[in-house]
């Protein structure tokens, strides 16, 4: 081979080399329909809380879990990882677009919030009000007659001209209608007014009749003295016996732990803490953060196995992780602040 030759065949070489490079590059970076959950952050909720108060202390922390899309290379490295899960976007979202969910979430992380504010003041004995704005649509069945019309994020402000303190009266209300009944609804839609009218459903599964979905509280909470909540982008409801925990002791001006306590669990205006997912990745991400104590919702619903329950699950992640942060079972708001009392930690 002569030296011009050679030159060609080394150039040739090189340009395999880099296309090959940059196929692999495209196939490690293409999408894929799967959404990874891993670990996320532990953070104080004293970040979220708005205030200029001394009695915002530092002590108490939400937990996240992160959500991502997955490329090609993170699906499949993710299987290396011990704590990541891989879910279809259909499983993640259902049939909600990426705004849609975003805005579910949010609404959830709103109500979570507005739970935590009401009974973290009613356990504290100081003022509040709570105002109904309304209900957000969360998801619409199949054989709903507003499929084709209500949208997931439409704010319903009146039925048939009749405005409600709670969804639980609009609930009744709708209930005590027979199905096919036609009903008129008052709906808020990104700013603009809108009134649509359809008949009631029987609900799937249930003696019950509504309009076909799925709804969640929408209402402004008021506290004296006045405490917000800013989540900024963090949606979902888990958060809340955090929050209610963080409110309460703002509330009675007095420190509930001089150590790093973290949590999870939905919270409702009774106190009572609900189930979550992810549990597994919020124990891993309080540990990093070097949590001394973790709340975690010891509920078992009907039809769910000890073993599966988010305290049952926590354990075991404790075990394998080898932490020596210590897992609190909690069924309420009570169980926690007894603990802590109770421990002084």
């Amino acid at each position: 081979m002569n030296k011009k030759e050679h030159s060609k065949s080394k150039i040739k070489n090189w340009l395999l080399i880099i296309a090959a490079f940059f196929v692999a590059l495209i196939i490690c970076l293409w999408p894929t329909n799967y959404v990874i959950e891993s670990p996320g952050q532990a953070s104080p909720i004293s970040s979220l809380i708005k205030t200029k108060s001394k009695y915002n202390y530092h002590n108490l922390y939400y937990v996240t879990v992160s959500e991502r899309p997955a490329v090609l290379i993170d699906y499949l490295t993710s299987y290396l990882r011990p704590f990541d899960s891989r879910y279809t976007k259909k499983e993640i979202q259902g049939d909600a677009s990426n705004k849609q969910y975003n805005e579910i979430q949010k609404y959830y992380m709103q109500t979570s919030q507005n739970n935590a504010l009401v009974y973290a003041a009613k356990k504290a004995n100081v003022p509040y009000s709570q105002k109904y704005l309304g209900v957000y649509v969360m998801s619409i069945l199949s054989n709903s007659t507003f499929k084709d019309k209500l949208q997931i994020g439409d704010n319903i402000q009146a039925v048939n001209d009749k405005n409600f303190r709670s969804t639980a009266q609009l609930q009744s209300y709708l209930n005590h209608l027979a199905p096919n009944t036609p009903i008129t609804l008052k709906v808020i839609r990104a700013k603009h007014s809108l009134t649509m009218t359809g008949k009631t459903v029987k609900i799937a599964g249930t003696k019950q009749v509504g309009i076909g979905i799925q709804l969640i509280d929408h209402s402004q909470v008021k506290t004296i003295p006045r405490l917000a909540i800013d989540a900024g982008d963090i949606g979902g409801p888990s958060a809340g016996l955090m929050f209610s925990l963080a409110a309460y002791q703002y509330f009675i001006h007095q420190k509930l732990s001089i150590t790093k306590v973290a949590g999870t669990g939905t919270i409702d205006e009774k106190g009572h803490v609900g189930m979550i997912g992810g549990i597994d990745k919020k124990v891993v991400a309080a540990s990093k953060q070097g949590i001394k104590v973790f709340f975690a919702p010891a509920e078992q619903p009907v039809g769910i196995k000890q073993r599966d329950t988010n305290y049952a699950e926590a354990v075991r992640t404790a075990k394998k992780i080898h932490t020596k942060m210590k897992i609190i079972p909690v069924n309420n708001f009570n169980d926690a602040l007894s603990y802590l009392n109770t421990h002084k930690i």
